[in-house]
């Protein structure tokens, strides 16, 4: 994806919030507290996601520090992060703009929160990392090991019961479906997770275990399980998953519209 703008992304943003909070006046305090009383889209996404975070074991004020340190240390995950907003508004028919996955969307706040603790983890705070990933999991039903690596543009629809193991590798532009499970055998140590590729599509349900590659632009039909590497651009389905035939696009990730 193109690089991002974030001064006119956040201008957007600011713009959708204003006409929403004139539009429908009970969501005035939600829409000053999240975005127009905030003087940055780094300043919205601390406070928003935090506000969705904190327990009574967690002080607010430390969880927005180590938000505000990670965005200063590495400014590519506010650009990961408009990019997955942006992929939200582009492929899910019930996302009507920008600012809904900021407000509404659980997928794409597990997605911020994931890369806070991927950061974190990447400075070895791995005990601080794996705590927010228990918070992640308890606020919004996602399961994402810190160690994980995600690429942007990424579609969390739903997001219910996703889970993804230590070793896995998310490309760009993915889009995944709720309930599915990036995981091992149980049998294997070291790198034992699943690869997937820039354009795929992973259907409701999906399991995909093992040190597995899902090739690019494939696309993992709902309820399979994957037990072995999917070409690119190949459909699959069943249980176990076996090739069902081509998809026919390069990247069914982004036409899931």
């Amino acid at each position: 994806m193109k690089h991002i703008d974030l001064s006119e992304h956040w201008t957007e943003l600011q713009a959708l919030a204003k006409a929403l909070s004139l539009k429908e006046p009970a969501l005035m305090t939600l829409l000053n507290e999240s975005v127009l009383e905030r003087a940055s889209f780094s300043e919205c996404l601390v406070h928003r996601i935090t506000r969705k975070l904190v327990n009574q074991s967690t002080s607010i004020e430390v969880l927005r520090k180590a938000f505000k340190e990670a965005f200063e240390k590495d400014p590519e995950i506010l650009q990961s992060i408009a990019k997955d907003m942006l992929a939200v508004q582009e492929r899910d028919p019930a996302c009507l703009d920008i600012l809904s996955p900021l407000l509404y969307f659980k997928g794409f706040h597990a997605l911020i929160c994931y890369r806070l603790s991927h950061q974190l983890w990447k400075e070895g705070r791995k005990d601080f990392a794996i705590y927010l990933q228990s918070l992640i999991s308890e606020r919004f039903s996602v399961d994402i090991h810190p160690a994980a690596r995600i690429g942007s543009g990424i579609l969390l629809d739903h997001a219910t019961s996703f889970v993804a193991g230590e070793t896995a590798v998310i490309e760009d532009n993915v889009s995944i479906l709720h309930e599915v499970t990036l995981g091992g055998t149980g049998k294997d140590r070291g790198d034992r997770h699943p690869k997937i590729k820039s354009g795929v599509l992973l259907g409701a349900g999906a399991k995909v275990l093992g040190n597995v590659t899902i090739g690019e632009g494939a696309k993992v039909g709902a309820g399979s399980v994957v037990l072995k590497d999917v070409p690119p651009q190949t459909s699959v389905a069943g249980v176990p998953a076996e090739i069902v035939g081509d998809t026919g696009e390069d990247s069914p990730a982004l036409g899931m519209c």
